[in-house]
């Protein structure tokens, strides 16, 4: 299988020994969902040492069967990008295939690369290399942390290397020896080789060590470049306004900013690195990628290197924290646009986008559809694609026509194209607008949204759709659906896709677990409330509990249509009177007696019309909408595989499901046994009726009728006591 992201690339970005149990499970179901193997998971899991377990991760893997809400690939995406890492973007204004929308090349630009002028450094006139020191020292750390420093090297290919050097002297000892030292840095630190300098880390440790799991406070990163020339070195630092806490000149070819990072812990950190990282590559100033590691080394202030001094060019310059210089970098980069006056344009307000969906939504809108499993939302959503491409009405809205694409991403190929020809049968439309309907089939290619819309966009571009719609999201979010803020990045994504197309964005969600009848709309969504407040229209789903008498109803008007469509086809449908229309024994009596011949054909359709009705569900539709007013609910049966309106208003007064436990729904249902009773032998009487004209009535046929066995028939017959059987002929006893 190919992926966009190599997993296990990113699986480095991700330390399982850092993840709870859940987290670590996870990793494997994505894994084993994006095609990669039990061993990539094994490898990876290996890292752990700590609770790593031979063959685990195999008889894990074994137990991964796939669910309706898969964990995918995105997941570990997600988990990477909190991480530090973060996807490679193309140069250039083109947007590349796995851009971010809106992320290109010059956003964070502050500096035009071509106009800036070097700012001289300049070698202090009166050398106090002590002072030098403790100044740095001082800015940097508190007395009581830990500082690492090294004075001694080796040689490496003719190349001075520091050695692990010290950690187990804090900031105020080494800065009370040194105000004693009569200016000799050697008699405090130890003697360095002036050929090669002396080095010091920046940020605290815990005095065990001069390693990244040292550090007790991720408090500065290193910005070097030995690519930029030192004067341009400081002057893009000073025009970018870097939080700078100490500007050292290494003696060499390079600049060392020591930049407030103030990262709460070393993942974010990371991130705040890279961030920093990207604005300076991007306003000329090529950063060493080797400096990231918060322990890293750099040039000690107060010595000398090959005949040239390392000392403070500047300290405390540029903005005064993280924060405020991001906030600020922002600000100049946003493409926001102006405040505008309500009085400019009170008289001359611009057009509304015409509606797509009339009452509902407009076109480069977006719309939500939510409801439970076994609701349909697919099939409503084809419907949707139908009428839009046909101009028809979809359930009881009618459509504008246009272009539309339907980008599938849960069902194979073949299931979809022979899923819209079904619905085009059954909701009897002639297929004229064929060619207004694009499908993009993406089962087992789903990727998260921020990569899919980029991809999304270059391939309906200049195609002027009038709707995308996208079944179902799932597949496609990143990072969890229960938290607001990545859900609204989530959600941000649809909005670029109306925006770049300025077409309608239509998508399907479930619904949480559990009973949705006492819950507002809103809030039957699965995950975060975004997923509901987002769009600007929301249709939900719920399922309507119907009853046995309900369902009879229904299968005593679906017979007596079938009757009078049979009745048509032969000319006598002028026969049965108003009140015979309305029942399913007289309508079959009569049949029986004026279409005798196809009787029989007629009966087979009988059965499956019954049969049909029972396998229906009903379903209110409820709608919270931003641009038009509310609409008084819509019920409907979902009558495998298309909604039809329920105009009759039987379903008016029907209740949604509810929170009662399934005992108490049993007994709410349970009939009298003596009503019960009394319905069967009304079957079978009705049953008997129909089977026989002249001819013997059988078991199986009078099975065939009602939809059961002949278990039952006789059973139902027993008990009715009016009727005799005998060698599979049944008769009544009084005739």
């Amino acid at each position: 299988m190919q992926h966009d992201t190599d997993l296990i690339e990113l699986l480095k970005y991700i330390d399982p020994s850092s993840l709870d149990y859940q987290s670590w499970v996870n990793v494997g179901m994505a894994l084993k969902h994006e095609g990669y193997s039990a061993a990539d998971w094994d490898a990876w899991s290996m890292k752990d040492a700590s609770r790593y377990h031979k063959d685990e991760c195999f008889k894990k893997w074994d137990t991964f069967k796939g669910t309706g809400i898969p964990v995918t690939g995105g997941t570990i995406v997600q988990m990477a990008m909190d991480r530090g890492w973060q996807p490679m973007r193309s140069g250039g204004h083109e947007l590349g295939w796995d851009d971010v929308i809106n992320c290109d090349s010059d956003d964070l630009v502050i500096l035009d690369k071509g106009w800036i002028e070097g700012k001289e450094i300049k070698e202090p006139i009166k050398w106090e290399p002590v002072k030098e020191l403790t100044t740095y020292l001082e800015i940097l750390f508190d007395s009581d942390e830990n500082v690492g420093y090294v004075t001694r090297s080796w040689d490496k290919d003719g190349k001075h290397m520091p050695t692990k050097g010290c950690w187990d002297r804090t900031a105020g000892q080494l800065i009370q020896e040194l105000q004693k030292c009569d200016g000799d840095i050697g008699a405090v630190l130890g003697d360095y080789d002036p050929e090669a300098g002396a080095w010091i880390r920046f940020n605290p440790l815990d005095g065990k060590g001069g390693k990244n799991e040292n550090v007790t406070d991720f408090r500065y990163a290193l910005v070097e470049s030995d690519s930029t020339d030192p004067d341009k070195q400081n002057a893009i630092i000073r025009e970018l306004e870097l939080p700078v806490a100490c500007l050292v000149y290494s003696g060499g070819k390079s600049v060392h900013a020591i930049v407030h990072i103030d990262a709460a812990d070393y993942h974010e950190y990371r991130k705040r690195v890279d961030y920093l990282y990207t604005i300076c590559k991007k306003n000329g100033l090529e950063v060493d990628q080797q400096n990231k590691n918060p322990s890293r080394l750099s040039r000690m202030p107060g010595v000398t290197r090959k005949g040239k001094k390392q000392f403070l060019i500047d300290t405390n310059i540029g903005k005064a924290s993280w924060d405020e210089w991001k906030e600020w970098i922002e600000s100049i980069n946003d493409d926001l646009p102006d405040p505008e006056s309500l009085e400019d344009y009170w008289n001359n307000l611009p057009d509304l986008a015409p509606p797509l969906i009339d009452g509902v939504l407009r076109q480069g809108h977006k719309m939500l559809i939510a409801g439970p499993s076994k609701a349909g939302k697919s099939f409503a959503l084809i419907e949707m694609c139908i009428a839009i491409a046909e101009g028809q009405k979809w359930l009881d809205w009618p459509c504008t026509q246009g272009k539309v694409m339907y980008v599938n991403l849960e069902l194979d190929r073949a299931s979809c194209l022979h899923r819209f020809k079904d619905v085009y049968n059954e909701l009897k439309i002639t297929p004229k607008g064929l060619k207004n309907i694009d499908i993009w089939n993406l089962r087992g290619k789903s990727i998260p949204m921020d990569k899919l819309a980029p991809k999304l966009i270059r391939r309906a571009s200049k195609k002027n759709y009038m709707a995308i719609i996208i079944d179902p999201i799932y597949k496609i979010i990143t990072g969890d659906e229960n938290s607001a803020d990545q859900m609204a990045n989530f959600c941000n994504q649809f909005d670029k896709v109306c925006t770049e197309l300025g077409c309608a964005v239509i998508y399907c969600h479930h619904h949480s677990k559990g009973s949705q009848g006492g819950k507002r709309a809103m809030d039957r969504a699965s995950g975060s409330g975004v997923f509901a407040r987002d769009p600007d229209a929301l249709l939900d789903l719920i399922e309507l509990e119907t009853s046995e008498s309900l369902l009879e109803q229904q299968s005593n008007k679906e017979v007596c249509r079938v009757c009078l469509k049979w009745l048509k086809k032969f000319g006598k449908d002028d026969i049965p009177s108003l009140d015979d229309l309305c029942s399913q024994k007289e309508m079959l009596a009569i049949c029986r007696a004026q279409i005798k011949p196809v009787y029989e054909d007629m009966l087979i359709e009988v059965a499956e019309v019954r049969k049909a009705v029972n396998e229906r569900t009903a379903w209110r539709i409820e709608g919270t909408l931003r641009e038009f007013p509310k609409f008084q609910p819509i019920n409907a049966w979902f009558d495998y595989p298309i909604h039809k309106i329920d105009n009759s208003g039987v379903l008016k007064d029907v209740d949604p499901d509810n929170d009662q436990p399934a005992w108490k729904k049993a007994m709410t249902k349970r009939k009298d046994p003596g009503e019960k009773k009394k319905e069967r032998k009304m079957s079978i009487e009705t049953a008997y009726g129909a089977c026989g004209i002249d001819e013997k009535v059988t078991v199986k046929s009078l099975g065939e009728y009602m939809g059961v066995g002949e278990k039952t028939v006789r059973r139902y017959i027993k008990e009715h006591g009016g009727f005799w059987i005998k060698e599979g002929i049944v008769g009544r006893k009084n005739e």
